[in-house]
């Protein structure tokens, strides 16, 4: 395991700063018409602006292209992502298109090309002592989670994936979660959660906080009966094994 310390972490942030300042040169026409293509079909503003959580938790301002509507119902409230995210919308997110803004923010500092990607600060709370590992890391473009499942995956294997990453980093499973990443954008894989148009809100994980509840217990102490949502995490079972690339 090599930590993101030292020469590993000046090695990664030397790779994130050329590439990405080399993507936004050979990428800025394909910037620019997709910018005039959200203008033409939502009209403006033309990018999403939103504070997300950095690396230790610190807020930084993420930058991508639209992809929805500013529409509220009658009270004020916004409207579900489903009535929001336009046909426009859903081919942005199907190809991808919409982070490429991000590479703004990598070569600033903000993030990486690789690494937990950055959720909302609401969640901050939320999270277990476990889940919250994934901020030790700056967030990143794509990572080990998109490659694996995506928005398709359940928040809890989502954080799961995200903390294997952060404890088996290298530059050689960077670089292999950027061609895999490539691949998945292809096959358009994992784009939205089952029945939905994005993915549901993180209310925190129960059982998470039910095993730390029980883990102060005395030893002598009664123990209930397992439930059933204990019952269905036992079934999911460790982290899938890390993908495998022939040749990688």
């Amino acid at each position: 395991m090599q930590r993101q310390t030292g020469p590993g972490l000046f090695l990664k942030r030397c790779i994130d700063v050329v590439a990405a300042g080399a993507g936004l040169v050979c990428l800025s026409p394909v910037l620019a018409a997709t910018g005039l293509f959200v203008r033409l079909t939502m009209g403006g503003p033309v990018f999403f602006r939103q504070r997300r959580p950095g690396r230790k938790g610190h807020p930084f301002t993420v930058l991508k292209f639209r992809t929805m509507l500013d529409a509220t119902d009658a009270d004020g409230q916004e409207l579900p992502d489903e009535q929001r995210l336009t046909w426009a919308g859903r081919l942005l997110r199907s190809t991808s298109l919409d982070e490429l803004p991000q590479l703004w923010n990598v070569l600033r500092g903000d993030m990486s090309l690789v690494g937990p990607r950055p959720l909302l600060m609401e969640y901050l709370p939320r999270y277990s002592p476990e889940q919250a590992r994934r901020h030790d890391v700056l967030p990143g473009i794509t990572g080990w989670a998109q490659i694996n499942g995506r928005n398709a995956l359940s928040w809890e294997e989502r954080f799961r994936l995200d903390v294997w990453y952060v404890e088996h980093w290298s530059l050689a499973l960077d670089l292999k979660i950027l061609l895999l990443t490539v691949v998945r954008v292809l096959q358009r894989q994992g784009i939205s959660f089952a029945s939905e148009a994005t993915m549901h809100k993180f209310m925190g994980t129960p059982l998470l906080e039910a095993n730390v509840v029980a883990l102060r217990q005395p030893a002598d102490a009664p123990v209930s009966p397992p439930s059933a949502s204990a019952a269905s995490a036992e079934r999911l079972g460790p982290p899938p094994p890390p993908v495998r690339v022939p040749g990688a």
